[in-house]
């Protein structure tokens, strides 16, 4: 990714998108789709229950979007900035090199993130090299990053995370991906930690341990109930006093360790240093602080073919689904269906710190967009 992107293929989507928020009056096309490819995961986490439906019900991955369904899908599809892979767990799919693949025929990514739980290291590392290795074949332009999740040091990680001997494998499945750094120039290797009530009092340990692992990002998202997560009633978020002070005590962190930090990941880290501050304030107020464009600048498709606005709505408030629409993702997307999907966020009937829509909504927001640019010129700041 770099500058005249942005000129190139964010800008004139943003207008766009205003102007269709405001009067409806222009056709619009995500820039970021985030696609769930698979139900089936190994994890059974105290904040999500993908994984504890899998484990009880095996089958369920059976109703997954086969590959062939899935070139029907892109094809219908305009092009998007920032392709969201997501699951379930993502590597399950032995044809994951292949769904990339066709993301990059049809979708044409710039950036490419896969989260993964680093259960099934050799698998990790195979495709991971695989995808690079198609990627390759498209454009040196794009940028894939993977993201193995940590939530605690040892023991506590195998805990949350519900599978013993997850943190080892962590460990190894970093190890090997920091070869893939070396090796491809567009590889990004991030670790992520989900904050819940579980490890709020060892998130400065862990970001001490990643940071002495010289990972080139590393971000954390508060753990929310979601439809997707079929956790909708569990208590798992951290009080909102608490969670803000904890990101203050982050920020300072990501701003301490930013100079070692490449191009891209500066531009990104500028990014979460607004979102955090902004994630507080949504919790603290229970409203949408900045508008939210979900269901505009960016779309969920699941693995059995629902089309969602986000992930948070997921079940409960969705488009439809792509199989009863001839698999054509814009009959769908501009259906009357999914415009009343997007009445009721733009009346401010939900409101959440989702990180991947916030995102989003703050470089749709000129005054959260001022903030990012001014932390990004003060990490290039020589002190």
């Amino acid at each position: 990714m770099n500058k005249l992107d942005i000129f190139s293929r964010i800008l004139p989507e943003v207008i766009k998108y205003k102007i269709f928020r405001s009067t409806g009056l222009t056709k619009i096309n995500p820039i970021s789709l985030t696609f769930s490819v698979t139900a089936a995961c190994q994890s059974r986490c105290k904040t999500c229950h993908i994984g504890l439906m899998y484990h009880d019900n095996p089958d369920r991955n059976k109703n997954d979007l086969d590959i062939s369904e899935i070139e029907s899908i892109f094809k219908t599809m305009h092009p998007v900035f920032y392709f969201n892979v997501s699951g379930g767990e993502p590597y399950l799919r032995n044809d994951l090199p292949e769904i990339i693949n066709l993301a990059c025929r049809f979708l044409k990514p710039k950036i490419i993130h896969i989260p993964t739980n680093a259960i099934a290291v050799q698998t990790i590392y195979h495709q991971t090299e695989k995808i690079l290795d198609i990627i390759k074949g498209y454009s040196d332009g794009i940028t894939l990053t993977v993201k193995p999740s940590i939530d605690g040091i040892g023991k506590l990680h195998d805990e949350i995370r519900g599978r013993r001997g997850n943190f080892n494998n962590l460990l190894d499945t970093i190890k090997l991906l920091k070869r893939l750094e070396v090796k491809y120039d567009n590889f990004y290797l991030e670790l992520g930690t989900v904050v819940s009530v579980y490890n709020l009092d060892h998130l400065a340990e862990i970001e001490d341990f990643v940071h002495s692992l010289n990972v080139e990002s590393y971000r954390n998202e508060i753990a929310e109930q979601r439809a997707e997560f079929f956790n909708v009633g569990d208590p798992i978020t951290p009080a909102v006093e608490v969670y803000e002070k904890l990101m203050e005590d982050f920020r300072e962190k990501l701003i301490s360790n930013i100079h070692k930090k490449k191009k891209l990941t500066k531009i990104s880290e500028a990014l979460r240093l607004t979102y955090y501050q902004l994630a507080a304030k949504i919790l603290k107020e229970n409203r949408q602080v900045i508008p939210c464009y979900a269901g505009i600048s960016n779309a969920h498709i699941n693995y059995d073919g629902e089309l969602w606005p986000c992930c948070v709505l997921g079940y409960e408030i969705k488009f439809g689904n792509l199989r009863d629409y001839g698999y054509d993702f814009q009959k769908l997307w501009h259906s009357n269906e999914a415009n009343q999907v997007r009445l009721y966020i733009k009346r401010k009937n939900c409101a959440c710190p989702l990180a991947n829509q916030a995102y989003s909504n703050i470089l749709l927001n000129f005054k959260s967009l001022l903030k990012v640019v001014y932390s990004y010129c003060s990490f290039n700041v020589k002190k």
